[in-house]
């Protein structure tokens, strides 16, 4: 185990940086930032910033020369960085696990040799194969193959000829095109793996998107618990056969016939875990510290049901586009509000500012505070 005091390094400095950063601060631990962007979120709170790209040579070695074992923090981090550095420290999670998170390709065919099962899907490489789909995958979802999350890099399709446009609009790049199914509702599952084998979970989360952004968790997720066994297990499974460090999270959608399938997995924390951070007794961001030194794994405990809202940058503008502050004071008046905002400077439309925990004795009373809290900001109600 590497003692507090040692250096850990993380590669990307957004708010998920940023919170690794104070979990590890608070444990005791250095830490140094790798991010291109001056101004991230991660890079003001961390003891070092190495403000150059994920490729760069110089970047990279003094990352490794201040790290005594590495993370990252979004899965877009080119995995070549991390053979890199893999090489000449501990990298948790591993560029093998990470390449196959950053293609839904291979996303799909690991979930495959897992036996999870997913949603109907073909693969489009070419136009050829555009024409050769099965209709049977109509309406659909077109998702690009690589770089896509928050709903970018993804169109709705219901015919081919809307699938011929869609793909077009993306470049022709690889794509997923995914059969549209009948969702009951959306939950996720966050294991944190050792490099022992230990696996741990937080409690199964409930999800609401808009736009392909998320914008509501609740825990408990109020789904039946067969359904968050399989969801569980086929979570662990996921991680196992990836030989998996760190922390993973899992999303699946919930049929209205009851059934479970794997949409996609995040090799790192995850927006659906901030709750944790208020209302469990170790956070996502905790066991991510965990696991990269090698630290014991407790099963976190839920305290507190809760409800976390996303605040995107939308609450920062008027209809009429004019700037605003939203009403920090009221929203804080509230009991069990845990309000974090992540230091970023420019608001923009569909933005993760920050977000809101909302703590209570009962589920029922933290969506009834979250709701008022939703009054106040402006936020659409769940």
């Amino acid at each position: 185990m590497h003692s507090p005091g040692a250096t850990l390094g993380v590669m990307g400095g957004g708010q998920l940086g940023r919170m690794f950063v104070h979990a590890a601060q608070q444990m005791g631990y250095l830490t140094v930032v790798l991010d291109p962007d001056a101004a991230s979120p991660a890079g003001w709170v961390a003891h070092h910033h190495v403000q150059t790209g994920y490729l760069d040579e110089q970047g990279l070695a003094q990352l490794m020369q201040r790290s005594a074992a590495i993370t990252t923090e979004f899965e877009n981090v080119p995995a070549a960085a991390l053979v890199t550095l893999g090489a000449h420290r501990p990298v948790a999670p591993g560029a093998d696990a990470v390449a196959i998170c950053q293609d839904r390709a291979l996303e799909k065919a690991h979930f495959g040799r897992c036996a999870v099962p997913c949603a109907p899907h073909a693969l489009i490489d070419s136009e050829a194969q555009v024409g050769a789909a099965d209709a049977a995958l109509l309406p659909g979802i077109l998702k690009t193959a690589r770089l896509g999350y928050d709903g970018k890099g993804q169109a709705r399709v219901a015919n081919r000829d809307e699938l011929v446009a869609a793909r077009r609009a993306m470049g022709g790049v690889g794509c997923v095109l995914e059969k549209r199914l009948a969702l009951a509702a959306e939950i996720s599952v966050i294991v944190a793996r050792g490099a022992d084998g230990t696996m741990v979970h937080l409690p199964v989360q409930r999800n609401l998107h808009r736009d392909g952004i998320l914008a509501v968790t609740t825990v408990p997720a109020a789904v039946d618990r067969d359904t968050e066994t399989q969801a569980v297990q086929s979570a662990y499974r996921i991680a196992e056969s990836m030989e998996y460090v760190g922390v993973l999270c899992v999303e699946f959608f919930l049929l209205t016939d009851g059934s479970l399938v794997a949409n996609e997995m995040a090799p790192r924390p995850h927006n659906s875990g901030h709750y944790s951070i208020d209302a469990c007794d170790v956070s996502q961001f905790d066991l991510q510290v965990r696991t990269l030194v090698g630290a014991p794994l407790p099963v976190p405990r839920l305290h507190s049901p809760a409800v976390m809202l996303n605040l995107p940058g939308d609450l920062w503008t008027r209809p009429d586009g004019a700037q605003i502050e939203p009403d920090w004071a009221a929203v804080l008046a509230l009991p069990g509000v845990h309000l974090h905002l992540y230091g970023k400077t420019q608001p923009r439309r569909g933005r993760k500012m920050g977000h809101l925990t909302v703590t209570a004795a009962s589920a029922a009373a933290a969506r009834e505070t979250a709701l008022r809290a939703c009054g106040i900001l402006g936020i659409e109600p769940f």
